[in-house]
C-alpha cells in the first residue's frame, strides 16, 4: 500500500502562511516533522519537496507523506479471528472477547489482540505497528479503539484528553448500589506493596467515573459506568472502593462464585474522527457470562 499521507487544498485563509505553522495548526507534532525528514518520508507542494520554511500560497495542494513504520522485532503476526465493528483507512474499532490480552507482556508474549491486528494489517499490506488507543485488561470483553498509524494516534490521544472519545462500560458489582445514580472522583495510585493493584490515595491520579444503575439483582447491581478519565483499574477500583467490588474480581475483592472473571464489559464506544470531522458510535452486546450472570440473580429476586 502506498505510505500514509495528509493532503490539504490551501485556502485563501491560509495564503502567506508559513508551512510550519500551518503544520503544527493542524496537529502535526515536531517529532512527526523530525521523523518524516531523516526517516522517508516528504512534505511535497503540488508534487515537489519543499521545507517547512515554505511559504504557502491559495490553490496549492499541501502533502505530508509520512515514512513507513516498523513493527516490533518482538511481536509476531499472529492469525486469529477478530470481531471488528467498524474499519477505514486511519482507525478500526475491535470487540475483544475476555481472556485476550490487549498487547504483549512478559507473562502473555503473544496469543493477544495486537499479534491479531498485525497478521489482519499484513493482509491488508499495510505498512504499520498496532496503536491501542483505549486499552482493556486482559479479562474485561468489548470495545477496543485502535488507531492503524503513529499520527492518527497522537490525534486521537490529543482528542481522548479534551473528552472526545468516550467510553462507557458495563458491570455486575456485589451488593446492592443505593443511588439510581451518582460520579466516584477518588484520585487513584498504585499500591505501595504491589506493582499490579491500585488503590484510592490522596497522592494518586485524578481519575473520575460517573455510575448509574441499570438492574438491582439478588446479591448484585448491574450499572452503567462512563469515564472521565483513564486510570488502570479505575472502574475496579472505584466500584471496591465504594464497597462494591466487581464479581469475579478476586484482586479487588470479588467473588468468583457466579463468573469467572472481572464483570466488566465496554459496551459502547464513542469517538470524534479526526479525517471524517463526525461522531462515529459502536456497540457490542453483553458477552454471554454477564448474561447469565444477570439471569441466575434476577430468578433469585424473583423467588
Amino acid at each position: 500500500m502506498p505510505p500514509f499521507t495528509m493532503t490539504f487544498s490551501i485556502d485563501e485563509q491560509h495564503d502567506g502562511k508559513l508551512l510550519r505553522q500551518f503544520l503544527q495548526e493542524n496537529g502535526i507534532s515536531r517529532t512527526a516533522l523530525t521523523d518524516i525528514k531523516f526517516h522517508g518520508g516528504a512534505l511535497l507542494v503540488d508534487g515537489r519537496p519543499v521545507t517547512v520554511r515554505h511559504v504557502l500560497r491559495a490553490g496549492e495542494t499541501l502533502s505530508v507523506v509520512f515514512p513507513p513504520e516498523r513493527t516490533s522485532d518482538w511481536m509476531d503476526a499472529e492469525a486469529m479471528p477478530l470481531d471488528i465493528l467498524y474499519e477505514d483507512d486511519y482507525v478500526l474499532v475491535v470487540n475483544k472477547p475476555a481472556g485476550l490480552a490487549t498487547i504483549p507482556s512478559r507473562h502473555h508474549p503473544g496469543g493477544t489482540l495486537a499479534n491479531g491486528l498485525l497478521h489482519h494489517y499484513r493482509k491488508q499490506q499495510l505498512d504499520s505497528t498496532v496503536h491501542i488507543v483505549t486499552r482493556l485488561d486482559r479479562d474485561t470483553s468489548g470495545l477496543v479503539l485502535v488507531a492503524k498509524h503513529r499520527h492518527v494516534h497522537h490525534l486521537l490521544s490529543a482528542l481522548q484528553q479534551k473528552g472526545h472519545v468516550v467510553r462507557t462500560y458495563e458491570a455486575i458489582c456485589h451488593g446492592v448500589i443505593v443511588e439510581d445514580e451518582g460520579t466516584i472522583d477518588a484520585p487513584i495510585g498504585r499500591q505501595s506493596d504491589s506493582i499490579i493493584a491500585r488503590e484510592v490515595r490522596e497522592d494518586g491520579k485524578p481519575a473520575v467515573t460517573h455510575f448509574r444503575v441499570l438492574e438491582r439483582l439478588y446479591g448484585y447491581t448491574y450499572v452503567s459506568l462512563r469515564l472521565e478519565t483513564g486510570r488502570t483499574h479505575q472502574i475496579r477500583v472505584h466500584l471496591a472502593y465504594l464497597g462494591h467490588p466487581l464479581a469475579g474480581d478476586e484482586l479487588y475483592g470479588g467473588s468468583r462464585e457466579m463468573i469467572g472473571r472481572q464483570a466488566l464489559h465496554s459496551r459502547q464506544l464513542s469517538f470524534f474522527h479526526p479525517f471524517a470531522g463526525r461522531w462515529y458510535t459502536c456497540s457490542a452486546p453483553l458477552p454471554d457470562d454477564m448474561e447469565l450472570l444477570i439471569e441466575a440473580t434476577r430468578r433469585r429476586c424473583a423467588d
